[in-house]
C-alpha cells in the first residue's frame, strides 16, 4: 500500500513525516492528487545512479552490434507500427 499524507499534514508534522520518509518514500498529496515524493538522500542517490547513460557506437563491441542488428521486436510491439507511418 502506498504511503502518503496530505500537504497540510506534511506541513504541520514535518519532523515526524521526514523521519518516516527515511524508512520509505512518502507521497505528499495536494487536493487529493499525488504531488511530491519525500525520500531519504540514500534512496534518491540510488535512483539517480540508475539514470540512463548515453553511449556512442564505439562503446559497443562487434558482437553487441551484430546482436542489435539481428534483434527483432516481440509480436506484442506490432501495435506501435502505426507510429512509424505517415498520417
Amino acid at each position: 500500500m502506498a504511503h502518503s499524507v496530505s500537504s497540510v499534514e506534511a506541513s504541520k508534522s514535518f519532523g515526524r513525516i521526514s523521519r518516516q520518509a527515511l524508512e520509505r518514500p512518502l507521497t505528499i498529496t495536494h487536493h487529493g492528487h499525488d504531488s511530491l515524493v519525500l525520500m531519504s538522500h540514500a534512496e534518491y542517490m540510488r535512483l539517480k545512479s540508475r539514470d540512463r547513460e548515453v553511449l556512442s557506437l564505439s562503446d559497443f563491441t562487434d558482437e553487441d552490434r551484430e546482436a542489435i542488428a539481428a534483434a527483432r521486436p516481440a509480436a506484442e510491439a506490432a501495435h506501435f507500427d502505426d507510429e512509424l507511418r505517415d498520417h
